[in-house]
């Protein structure tokens, strides 16, 4: 989502894209099916890694996702860094935090200010949000934008409110964050009493439903080809977060991607959540299972404010969360960034 999809655009303004991967899908499979990392395939990512980064010698730009070797340390790191190319280093998570907050006193030593000397040493740090930004500011970013996470809206349909049946209050995400929605599993329960409501989730494992028990829930599977299509299904779209280190660096692609469908949301106001979602006019924020509640009431009883809000959602999404939008700024910043070099 931070790479890819900016190719076209990018493409537009005479900027091509090279792309090499640190993990492959079979690592990913294995990673999300399983719960687990092969250390082989590490080793073997690694090892690609090193190589790809001796074929970069006639790139004019090097732009990396966060780090080029996690859990390296950063001397070692530095040793790899491009030296005659300007760098571009990028943002989406606090994968910092993975370092100065690790349980691990050792990891903590080690590489605890690691992604704080990356930032200071690019020429240029992009980040999803003000959260981040602030963390490489800190760190001594001599320049540092932010650029969010987006959606192409060629992709996603706006829908229409639906009136009748049961409504379909729904969730993407992962087996990683599954955990989230399963926290609301109570809340869920009451508003889905005598099938007013039901809840699909899209991405979880299948096992998550036993952990809601009385929930009716539905899990689906990932796919890109028909994700626009499964969150357009949605009445309500949903982000719960826990106010903790890591949630504040989450970049709200899911609401961005409910929003572009003009679904009405509600979301933990954690991190970029806020600067997403305004309250009472494109959703709703919800700390506490009361407020859930009732965020969800106000508007299961409320077609009208639905539609209100879902529209003013997806004119939020064209105007700052878009490809479309984004994709002509970050040129604009790479080739500030090569020009400057």
């Amino acid at each position: 989502m931070r790479f890819l999809q900016f190719a076209p655009p990018l493409a537009r303004h005479n900027i091509t894209l090279d792309v090499f991967p640190l993990f492959d899908d079979n690592y990913l499979r294995t990673l999300y099916g399983q719960g687990r990392r092969e250390r082989l395939q590490v080793l073997y990512a690694y090892a690609q890694r090193v190589r790809a980064l001796t074929r970069t010698q006639g790139h004019d730009l090097i732009w990396i996702e966060k780090e080029l070797f996690p859990y390296w340390p950063y001397a070692i790191e530095r040793l790899f860094w491009p030296s005659f190319q300007p760098t571009v280093v990028d943002y989406d998570d606090a994968v910092f935090h993975n370092y100065d907050l690790s349980p691990d006193r050792v990891v903590r030593r080690l590489l605890g200010r690691k992604i704080d000397r990356l930032m200071a040493a690019a020429d240029l740090v992009v980040c999803g949000n003000s959260y981040l930004a602030r963390r490489a500011k800190a760190a001594g970013a001599r320049n540092c934008e932010i650029v969010p996470t987006v959606v192409d809206l060629a992709r996603y349909a706006q829908r229409a409110t639906r009136t009748e049946g049961p409504l379909v209050i729904g969730w993407i995400g992962s087996p990683a964050t599954q955990r989230y929605v399963v926290e609301l599993a109570g809340v869920l329960r009451q508003i889905c009493v005598d099938g007013q409501a039901r809840v699909v989730l899209v991405g979880a494992h299948a096992e998550v439903a036993h952990l809601m028990p009385g929930v009716p829930v539905e899990v689906l599977p990932w796919l890109e080809a028909t994700e626009p299509t499964q969150i357009a299904k949605f009445d309500i779209g949903i982000m719960p977060l826990p106010d903790e280190p890591w949630e504040r660096g989450k970049c709200g692609y899911k609401l961005i991607q409910y929003m572009a469908c003009g679904t009405p949301v509600i979301a933990s106001p954690v991190g970029a959540n806020c600067e997403i979602v305004d309250h009472g006019a494109n959703g709703l924020h919800a700390s506490t299972p009361d407020q859930w509640r009732r965020a969800f009431e106000q508007l299961m009883h409320d077609p009208a404010l639905r539609n209100a809000m879902g529209r003013a959602g997806r004119q939020r999404v064209e105007q700052h969360f878009s490809l479309q939008v984004q994709g002509e700024r970050l040129a604009a910043l790479l080739h500030s960034v090569k020009e400057g070099s």
